[in-house]
């Protein structure tokens, strides 16, 4: 091969230039996009199609730049035919917003600021967006966060940090920083955010749509109802939804409350205002200067303007209570109205918390007497909170009720009053004046809804320091000073009587010590006899009862103890009856248990006969046995026991001898016979 490249120089060269043409046209026939970017297909020329004739994106093969792109990888083209341009991927940061601006597709019609999105809706592909009636210009739509493959010789991405574009003229440069620099002036990068602790609400002005009709100020609410997902723009964030819905440019009625919205700014801006809030002690009268005619629902008999239903044009009947709303200043204002107790004071210098009397000054008057003072005063008032729309419908506010109304009445009523008294009859007539006051003007006041509480007076002055209302009072205050330097003149003649007479007092008494240490004295001992004799009449007295007492109780222990022994005699006699009697009923019972007297008796005899014998200690049964008679046997005491239970024993007695003997008999004898020979006699 070297050889051949030696031998042929010529054709080796042309052999590398072919081999060089060879890569570079392979080269450009596969081309690599990385995958972080997109490559945008410029056709270079199409011998059957042409160029393009409409717009410069090429929807049919046309020489130009084509609709779709290529993503990241290796794509066969042919060289000198396509010409790609690596651009990269439109990336969204959270919490951004991106506008989109189309470059080719239908013109805007001269009612829109921005093309319609309702079918031509996907900006990843320009062929469908296209097709579908894509306008070109600003779109209504915006990107949220993320990553997209978009065209952007078809759309130009505008983000707060660069612009996405292919650069084709440089007078859309100067058009797209216009563009972001509005976007920026309003905010239009980030969603607007309305916190709760901000207590604001936000005013939207659109700024797309159809205009306001004559005369109106406040665009309606539209398409705020969930369940028609038509029209639902979901506060302001699908523009196209809003204008379908019937959406007017302008400022609208509907606010944005609490939480965060993704707006194109370009659509629509918002204004935080802060929230209607009442306070505690006032209602918000509300006049909304939008809304359809309502109907007077203030009564034939109220002349003074008509008051509408709520969400009516004109004064809304029923005021706002207490409390925090999201209330349109913009549709129509609040008026607060106090509710509660407050006080308008005709004092130059001196203004109430509401300073609804901040142009109020004294009363000028001119009295009987030909004296002009000038006569402070404060009135209190109350609102009932129900007729508080017909106040503000009357007056408009309290302050201007206060300065054309309630002012010339109050000043004229006193310069009545002044009038009819003199300088020193209105000072000194205060508390009736006030009292009259309080109870003719509460009628006055009724007129014009309002109810009067008190009327409060001062001290009338003058304009200047020193003036003759101050000499007259100072001339009162002399002649009170005189009357009272009189009164303590007398007040002091009568002290110095009384002091002579105590002087005159004091000398007597002196004079009289003597006399009176005597009388004391004799007082003294004339008590002390009396009080000896009151002490020994009443010991006396004290030991005659204490021997009443002595002898009392000697009497009535005397006859207690009587008492006592007589009950103790008499229940011991009869213990001793009843005991007798016990006895003998036992003695007999037990004499008939024993078969009779004649038993009784010999147990009686033989228990004396044993004890005898058991004392003497004598032998009963002799040493020497001695028999007598034919029986042959026996000793002294079983003769003598025989002889014992012998019926004549009975007979000694003069009983009646007893029935042959008994079992009972016979136990009775061997009861004595065993109680002889446990004496310890012997046999």
């Amino acid at each position: 091969m070297l050889a051949w490249i030696f031998d042929n120089p010529g054709s080796a060269v042309m052999l590398a230039i072919g081999a060089i043409a060879f890569l570079i046209l392979l080269s450009k026939t596969f081309r690599y996009i990385p995958n972080t970017r997109v490559g945008i297909v410029e056709k270079l020329f199409a011998p059957k199609k042409g160029s393009v004739e409409k717009g410069f994106i090429a929807l049919n093969g046309e020489a130009g730049f084509q609709p779709e792109v290529l993503r990241g990888g290796w794509h066969l083209l042919w060289p000198f035919v396509y010409r790609i341009h690596r651009m990269p991927l439109v990336t969204i940061p959270q919490g951004k917003i991106g506008y989109v601006f189309a470059r080719d597709g239908h013109d805007l019609p001269p009612t829109q600021t921005l093309a319609c999105n309702v079918t031509a809706n996907d900006f990843t592909d320009t062929r469908a967006f296209l097709m579908n009636g894509g306008t070109k210009g600003p779109q209504r739509m915006i990107l949220r966060e993320g990553t997209y493959a978009i065209n952007l010789v078809q759309f130009v991405i505008l983000t707060e940090d660069q612009m996405y574009y292919l650069p084709t003229d440089a007078s859309n440069l100067e058009t797209f920083q216009k563009m972001s620099a509005i976007i920026a002036e309003r905010g239009g990068w980030r969603p607007i955010i309305i916190r709760g602790t901000d207590d604001a609400v936000g005013i939207a002005t659109v700024h797309d749509g159809p205009s306001l009709p004559s005369g109106e100020i406040i665009a309606p609410t539209v398409g705020e109802d969930p369940t028609k997902a038509d029209t639902y723009h979901n506060n302001f964030q699908d523009a196209d939804k809003f204008l379908r819905a019937g959406g007017l440019r302008g400022r609208q009625y509907q606010v944005l409350v609490e939480g965060t919205y993704y707006i194109n700014r370009l659509f629509a801006t918002v204004e935080p205002i802060p929230k209607t809030v009442v306070e505690v002690g006032t209602v918000g009268v509300v006049v909304s200067y939008t809304g359809e005619k309502g109907t007077d629902i203030s009564g034939a008999d109220y002349r003074h303007g008509e008051l509408v239903a709520r969400g009516q044009r004109g004064v809304w009947s029923e005021p706002l209570l207490p409390g925090k709303y999201a209330f349109n200043t913009y549709a129509g204002k609040v008026a607060m109205v106090p509710t509660t107790n407050f006080i308008l004071k005709w004092t130059r210098g001196e203004v109430g918390s509401h300073k609804f009397d901040e142009n109020l000054t004294e009363v000028s008057l001119i009295t009987k007497d030909a004296f002009e003072p000038n006569l402070p005063l404060s009135v209190v008032v109350h609102i009932d909170y129900r007729k508080a729309p017909l106040v503000i419908q009357r007056f408009g506010d309290i302050k201007k009720l206060v300065e054309q109304t309630l002012d010339p009445m109050v000043s004229a009523y006193f310069k009545n009053i002044g009038q009819t008294r003199t300088l020193i009859q209105l000072i000194q007539d205060r508390s009736a004046i006030q009292l009259q006051s309080s109870q003719e003007m509460k009628e006055k006041f009724a007129l014009y809804n309002l109810e009067l509480q008190e009327v409060l007076i001062g001290t009338p002055t003058s304009g200047a320091p020193g003036g003759q209302i101050e000499q007259i009072l100072i001339q009162l205050r002399s002649r009170q000073i005189a009357n009272e330097q009189v009164e303590t003149y007398e007040r002091q003649q009568s002290a110095a009587v009384k002091e002579r007479e105590l002087r005159e007092a004091e000398a007597r008494a002196k004079q009289q010590t003597l006399l009176t240490e005597s009388e004391i004295s004799i007082s003294v001992q004339s008590n002390q006899g009396k009080a000896d004799l009151a002490k020994a009449q009443q010991q006396a007295s004290q030991i005659q009862t204490l021997a009443s007492a002595e002898a009392e109780k000697v009497r009535l222990m005397g006859e207690g103890e009587a008492k006592r022994i007589k009950v103790m005699a008499e229940a011991q006699a009869e213990q001793a009856a009843r005991v007798g009697v016990a006895q003998a009923l036992a003695i007999e019972e037990q004499v008939r248990a024993y078969g009779g007297p004649q038993f009784q008796l010999v147990q009686q005899v033989m228990s004396r006969f044993a004890e005898a014998v058991e004392k003497s200690q004598v032998d009963v049964v002799p040493k020497i046995n001695m028999a007598s008679g034919a029986q042959g046997g026996g000793n002294l005491i079983e003769t003598l026991l025989g002889v014992l239970m012998s019926e004549r024993v009975g007979q000694m007695v003069g009983v009646a001898p007893t029935s042959p003997r008994d079992p009972m008999a016979e136990q009775l004898r061997n009861d004595i016979k065993n109680k002889i020979m446990g004496s310890g006699l012997k046999s």
